[in-house]
């Protein structure tokens, strides 16, 4: 009997829960009505839950609540997670790996706590410095990995090896028939530039640079993330959180101002009838609900932060991810990764 992908769902966590996250669920239920290969389990108040489920009219043997009476709120800090955050509905939700009852853990939650109970319940793998926080861009030619976002404000060259790694296998276990290329994200694309850091991050990953587990592009300058000639950017989490919200805060001010110019006047509406088409495709390019989820890399159990504020659709996006991930192996291509690591110092 084939063993079923099992996503562990904190269906209290985030803004409008457990309504969002129910309604995300149904999303992903009908998506995949075709497939029997899943079980999504429901950890919050199993009242909240069932009310949610019948809203939505899902009817899913896939599905099981797991009641658990308490939460994490917004407010909880990280130094007091320890103790606060003990079977709540986002502590159970991660624990589940630990247990073997599931295979990945999802919650749009708070982010600080989110971060701080998951090291602490399911540890860092062996052979990593630093577990990191990754998410999806898109790109000119497709999708691309990037990491640190913020998990690790100070790196030294050896954690950036080990996020090359972990980027590399969270790409081919997304995207199987294309090999990974990394780039480190520097001012400059010449050897010579940027800090001690960097050139002996840069000297190691040539040396470990294959055909199996990635090739290394070198050095990429911050307006060439979106070309799409590397499909895994590495850098800091200082770096990479600034990357992320000025990729955000420039798609924002794209649109806004779009769609400004297009509803100006009698003239430029009537344009819209004629380039409809063509400005969905463009507005779909960019809907962030599409890219919702980041990706902790490192431990020994992968989890995945849903954007608190995001919609049902976005939240969808991000159990689709975890599906994805497991079915992709994620877990088998890091050790892989890791051990290549090993053998190539």
């Amino acid at each position: 009997m084939i063993k079923k992908i099992t996503i562990a769902i904190d269906a209290m966590g985030g803004e409008d829960a457990p309504d969002k996250t129910i309604h995300g669920v149904s999303y992903f239920i009908n998506n995949y009505k075709n497939q029997d290969d899943f079980l999504i389990n429901l950890y919050g108040d199993e009242i909240k839950i069932k009310e949610k489920i019948n809203k939505y009219k899902i009817f899913s043997k896939n599905i099981k609540i797991i009641h658990t009476s308490s939460i994490v709120s917004d407010e909880e800090t990280p130094l007091t997670a320890i103790k606060n955050s003990k079977n709540t509905s986002m502590w159970n939700c991660i624990k589940s790996q630990l247990d073997g009852n599931s295979d990945i853990s999802l919650s749009a939650g708070n982010t600080g706590v989110l971060l701080v109970i998951s090291k602490m319940i399911l540890k860092t793998m062996n052979k990593v410095s630093r577990p990191a926080l990754a998410a999806l861009w898109p790109n000119q030619k497709g999708m691309t990995v990037v990491l640190d976002l913020g998990a690790n404000i100070e790196c030294n060259e050896n954690n950036l090896i080990d996020f090359s790694e972990l980027g590399s296998a969270l790409y081919k276990s997304l995207y199987p028939q294309n090999k990974p290329t990394v780039s480190l994200l520097n001012i400059g694309s010449e050897e010579i530039k940027g800090t001690d850091i960097l050139k002996k991050a840069y000297a190691k990953l040539k040396r470990l640079s294959n055909e199996q587990n990635f090739i290394f592009n070198g050095y990429i300058e911050g307006n060439k993330l979106m070309d799409g000639d590397s499909n895994v950017i590495v850098t800091d989490g200082f770096t990479g959180n600034v990357a992320l919200k000025t990729a955000e805060g420039t798609a924002k001010f794209i649109t806004n101002n779009l769609k400004k110019s297009l509803t100006k006047n009698f003239f430029t509406r009537i344009s819209l009838i004629f380039s409809y088409f063509s400005l969905k495709e463009f507005k779909s390019k960019l809907d962030p609900r599409k890219y919702n989820g980041a990706i902790l890399l490192g431990l020994n159990g992968p989890v995945v932060k849903s954007h608190g504020g995001t919609d049902a659709k976005g939240f969808f996006h991000s159990i689709d991810l975890c599906y994805r991930m497991v079915k992709g192996n994620l877990l088998n291509q890091i050790k892989s990764n890791l051990s290549h690591l090993e053998n190539g110092e």
